[in-house]
């Protein structure tokens, strides 16, 4: 793990049926960022992914997860990139496997701008009882519980 203190960091995603990837990724920025930025897919975009709960309701579970923390904003991401091609302030992206190379994106579109690339942050997969991801979609389709167990 990177023992790197950031004051800035980002984290994105679509953060449908709040699981435990999830919740590993976001603690993850927050044990290496002062100020967390978490962009949250917008209805419009983030329903390319089918059929999601409401961009408030995604919101407002992770408002609700981290009540214990001021430190934060959570925003709409209509696209994605968000605030991280525009905002020079940021240090660092958290990110899932998945989602790296859209960072390794971020990264070229602000060197082309003139703004310092962000260090990228990969964080695993929480993997189910399976030993496969654990995933929205997987929830979705009622294969595994939120925590990656077996559904009876």
């Amino acid at each position: 793990m990177n023992s790197k203190r950031y004051n800035k960091v980002a984290v994105g995603g679509t953060f449908d049926k709040f699981h435990d990837g999830h919740k590993k990724l976001l603690s993850t920025a927050f044990e290496l960022g002062e100020i967390i930025e978490i962009g949250v897919t917008s209805d419009e975009f983030g329903g390319l992914k089918g059929d999601i709960d409401s961009c408030e309701e995604r919101m407002g579970n992770l408002k609700s997860f981290f009540s214990d923390k001021s430190n934060f904003v959570v925003i709409p991401l209509n696209d994605a990139y968000g605030t991280t091609i525009y905002d020079s302030d940021f240090d660092a992206i958290v990110v899932s496997e998945e989602t790296e190379p859209t960072a390794v994106e971020i990264n070229e579109i602000r060197v082309s701008k003139g703004m310092k690339p962000l260090d990228i942050v990969v964080v695993s997969f929480v993997l189910a009882y399976d030993g496969n991801p654990i995933s929205s979609t997987r929830i979705r389709r009622g294969e595994i519980t939120r925590n990656g167990n077996f559904i009876e």
